[in-house]
C-alpha cells in the first residue's frame, strides 16, 4: 500500500520549496526573479567570469536548467556573457550592474522569507534541519 502524500519525503520536501518559492515570489512583487536565479546571480558575483559549466559546479542546477535560466537572465539584462578567449566553446558570465542592483534589493527579501519560514521550527531544531538537508544532498 502506497503511503499518503504528506507522509513521502519528496513530497515534503517539494511542498517546502513551493511555500518558500510562492512566498519569495510575493515579496518581490512584479519583478518576476525566482529564487533559483537569485542562487545564479549569487554565484556570478562570486565567481565573476566563471563559464556556465562552472556554475553547474557550483550550483548543482543541471546544465539544461541553467542555460535556460541564462537566457532569462540575459534578455532581463541582469547577466551578460561572452565567449572566453581561452576556449571559444565556453561563455565567460558577469553580471550587469542591473543584475547587481536586483540582486542586492532581492537577497534581503529571501533571508526574510528563509527566516520566517524556519520560525516554526523550535530554535535548538533549526541546525539539525539544515545539516540534515545539507547531508540529503550527499546520497549517492
Amino acid at each position: 500500500m502506497a503511503s499518503a502524500p504528506e507522509k513521502s519525503l519528496l513530497h515534503l520536501l517539494h511542498r517546502a520549496v513551493q511555500v518558500g518559492t510562492d512566498r519569495f515570489a510575493t515579496a518581490l512583487g512584479d519583478n518576476g526573479l525566482t529564487a533559483r536565479q537569485l542562487v545564479i546571480l549569487k554565484a556570478i558575483a562570486a565567481n565573476d567570469g566563471a563559464s556556465q559549466t562552472v556554475l553547474v559546479d557550483i550550483t548543482g542546477v543541471d546544465r539544461s536548467t541553467l542555460a535556460d535560466m541564462m537566457k532569462r537572465l540575459i534578455n532581463h539584462k541582469l547577466v551578460a556573457r561572452k565567449r572566453s578567449k581561452a576556449d571559444a566553446r565556453a561563455y565567460q558570465v558577469t553580471l550587469t550592474e542591473q543584475g547587481r542592483q536586483v540582486m542586492k534589493m532581492a537577497e534581503p527579501l529571501l533571508r526574510a522569507v528563509e527566516r520566517d519560514m524556519l520560525a516554526v521550527i523550535p530554535v535548538k531544531q533549526r541546525g539539525e534541519l539544515l545539516a540534515s538537508l545539507t547531508a540529503l544532498m550527499t546520497v549517492p
